[in-house]
């Protein structure tokens, strides 16, 4: 008995003093950095906000983890949680940082940004006139909301254009109709549905649309075009992928907190009976898309063709804070039925084909895109 005594007590002491060492050196750092705010404050040549300043260090400590850690300051946070009942409007794009600035993810479908020719991609420079540069996505995200009917000029950078290129674009209630549906071919009929985001409704559009088309026109298969698709609601990425599936895992969430660990099956029943699937995808394709190309091209369920999607492959949540503002912290990720993170990698296609126009939508039988996908379904 003495001997298990003086073992936990050893390992009781090295514990106590690996933890008192961590401490020792956590408050040096606390310590060197107030030390830093306070010449800054006394030698640097401007006089400056502290409260400012504290908020841009806060703020830094969180994006050096990933970009889509952020804080809120108060009045940004309690403006983000107020219901604007329409009197706010936006552009219809998805942002993310990348190096300190702003950059497209995605502009959704028949939005301001989309129709004015914001690009998946793009980086954002300037809103208006003010440098974006050093600003966090949340005051980027404020700086593009305005009043309904309002202009906003933006500034962007784009991969292959030596010249800034500038939009004017006038803010308008984003309220997205995230399916459309139609019939391709006459006599080799394909199914093609237009998915633009999953929100709360899309899994419901979505099977309704097919159930219609499995009635009455009979496709020989399907097209799921998720081309500049920024993603969404989890659940509707699992339900709507669930659809295809007979078994399988569809999605898992892995964190450091075993709540935030979760694995998510598919249920018995292949919605269209295995007809042959092509999902449709590319660098504006994002989150719950990558989610739901993914899990079908792991279970070999469909073919995925287009250009590599964009990574963001983890979740967030918002921390309110004492002093009344909030976090926007990272804090699982997603991971596919093979185990691989789409996290910063994405989901590369089966077959790559490079998008030429800015016409997301496949219209007639002479397209490329649709004889191509027959002679897929048909080989």
């Amino acid at each position: 008995m003495k001997k298990i005594f003086l073992i936990i007590g050893i390992s009781f002491f090295i514990t106590s003093n690996s933890s008192s060492s961590n401490s020792e050196k956590l408050y040096e750092k606390i310590d060197l950095f107030g030390e830093v705010i306070e010449k800054v404050k006394d030698n640097y040549v401007d006089e400056i906000d502290q409260a400012e300043v504290m908020d841009s260090a806060i703020n830094g400590v969180l994006q050096s983890l990933d970009p889509y850690s952020a804080y809120m300051s108060p009045e940004l946070f309690n403006e983000m949680q107020t219901d604007t009942r329409g009197e706010f409007g936006g552009l219809g794009i998805e942002i993310g940082m990348e190096a300190g600035v702003v950059k497209v993810i995605s502009p959704i479908d028949d939005t301001p940004a989309s129709r004015a020719g914001i690009k998946s991609g793009d980086y954002i420079v300037k809103i208006d006139e003010i440098q974006v540069q050093g600003k966090t996505l949340m005051e980027a995200v404020k700086l593009m909301r305005g009043k309904v009917g309002t202009s906003i000029k933006l500034t962007v950078r784009r991969k292959g254009t030596k010249k800034a290129l500038e939009f004017k674009i006038r803010r308008e209630v984003i309220e997205v109709q995230s399916v459309d549906a139609k019939i391709l071919g006459d006599k080799k009929k394909i199914g093609y549905i237009r998915l633009k985001s999953f929100n709360e409704n899309s899994d419901k559009q979505f099977i309704k649309n097919i159930k219609s088309f499995e009635k009455k026109e009979k496709p020989i298969g399907y097209i799921i075009d998720l081309r500049n698709n920024p993603g969404g609601l989890l659940t509707q990425a699992i339900s709507i992928t669930d659809f295809f599936l007979e078994d399988g895992e569809i999605v898992s969430t892995k964190g450091r907190k075993s709540s935030e660990t979760r694995k998510f099956f598919a249920r018995a029943g292949d919605g269209i009976n295995g007809k042959p699937v092509i999902v449709m995808i590319n660098n504006g394709s994002a989150s719950a898309s990558e989610i739901f190309a993914g899990a079908l091209q792991d279970h070999k369920r469909a073919i995925v063709l287009g250009e590599n999607t964009y990574g963001k492959g983890s979740v967030q949540s918002i921390i309110p804070l004492r002093n009344g503002g909030g976090m926007r912290l990272t804090i699982s990720k997603y991971y596919l039925p093979s185990g691989k993170s789409i996290s910063e990698v994405g989901v590369t296609p089966d077959i790559i084909l490079e998008e030429s126009g800015d016409n997301f939508v496949i219209n007639t039988e002479t397209d490329n895109q649709l004889n191509y996908a027959i002679k897929l379904f048909t080989s």
